[in-house]
């Protein structure tokens, strides 16, 4: 590839004795084992390391196996997933999980034709996968990668598209030694999460600051270049906290959709036009409620990667049981409340009303 004028042998010793003298040492990296890769890598999707580590050790330490996390239902790996955010990767993990064993014998595959049509398993966590575990040249590109090699070879590519994404693979096959690729790749990433960071990049600690384009140019804190991404769309939230006996509503949302399957609180669009009284009690009479609706009233955001909901949570409490729940609706004791897995949003709610600590 002609953009690449740089000592492509010296990058390459450069990051690995870099690496071998600086790597974190994270619980994932203590054994090579490709279900520990495989986890780990999907936890680290727009997911801080110091953030995983927990969460990962938690994980392990129920589901050692991939055994034991393809005989384990839903809500019991959502639960353990609760908080960490993006729960459709808990699910694509459970359903790849089951794939492996079900397909291949409990044995991750070792091919990238398999691999890849694993539920939820794309490029990225293909190449980590097969690169790590595997030893395998195969390129895992991130934002990490891509924002070092947007540096390096002082690329002007929107990061954010498809196009610039293959691009940067091919720069990635490339640079990748014959030997040790996983140690390489994870090089890549580990530079781009310590070194050569979004906002303030250390160049003076960089090993290939000598081959880095953008460094000589003055260039690192320009590059890359990414689209701005359009703010997330406001929207105006109405919760309510049903209560009767002791017992709070939950409600599983639906099959598809924004925090699919997830436990909640009652939840729906909030009438702008409407007071939020009114709004409560034709939500009341809907649902053949006899309440006494609370005067206390929580107002909270809550920023997802493409929404931001603006809630308005309101406490009701019951007079009698209704003759009927609402459909995927069940009645929970509150010291049992902590069993069930609630997206971020809902960990708010409860925690306003005095539910979590």
């Amino acid at each position: 590839m002609e953009i690449i004028q740089q000592d492509i042998p010296h990058i390459q010793n450069s990051l690995l004795g870099w690496y071998n003298a600086n790597k974190r040492d994270l619980p994932w990296r203590r054994h090579s084992n490709a279900y520990y890769t495989l986890v780990s890598e999907i936890m680290l999707q727009q997911t801080k390391v110091a953030t995983v580590i927990p969460y990962f050790e938690r994980f392990i330490s129920r589901f050692p196996t991939v055994y034991d996390l393809a005989a384990a239902n839903d809500d019991e790996v959502v639960k353990l997933w609760e908080g960490l955010g993006y729960y459709s990767r808990a699910r694509n993990l459970h359903a790849a999980v089951k794939e492996v064993v079900a397909i291949y014998g409990g044995q991750i595959p070792n091919r990238k034709t398999e691999i890849s049509k694993l539920k939820g398993i794309g490029p990225y966590t293909t190449g980590a996968v097969l690169s790590i575990a595997y030893n395998q040249k195969v390129p895992a590109v991130d934002g990490n990668v891509m924002r070092v090699f947007s540096r390096i070879f002082a690329l002007e590519d929107d990061i954010a598209k498809p196009a610039t994404r293959k691009k940067m693979e091919e720069v990635a096959e490339l640079l990748i030694p014959d030997h040790s690729p996983g140690d390489f790749n994870q090089a890549l990433m580990e530079l781009g999460a310590t070194v050569c960071t979004p906002k303030s990049p250390q160049c003076l600690f960089c090993p290939v600051n000598d081959s880095c384009l953008a460094y000589e140019k003055g260039l690192e804190k320009v590059l890359p270049i990414k689209k701005k991404a359009r703010a997330p769309e406001k929207i105006s939230i109405m919760m309510y906290a049903v209560t009767f006996n002791r017992k709070l509503l939950v409600v599983k949302r639906p099959a598809s959709g924004l925090l699919a399957n997830m436990w909640s609180l009652p939840t729906e669009d909030r009438m702008e036009e409407m007071p939020h009284l009114q709004q409560v009690e034709e939500y009341c009479e809907i649902n053949g409620y006899s309440a006494k609706i609370s005067k206390d009233i929580y107002y909270f955001d809550h920023i997802f990667s493409h929404r931001h909901w603006k809630i308005v949570l309101i406490p009701i409490e019951l007079d009698q049981p209704p003759e009927f729940l609402p459909k995927r609706s069940i009645w929970v004791e509150q010291h049992a409340i902590s069993d069930f897995a609630f997206p971020k949003v809902y960990l708010k709610a409860l925690e306003q009303l005095g539910y979590r600590n």
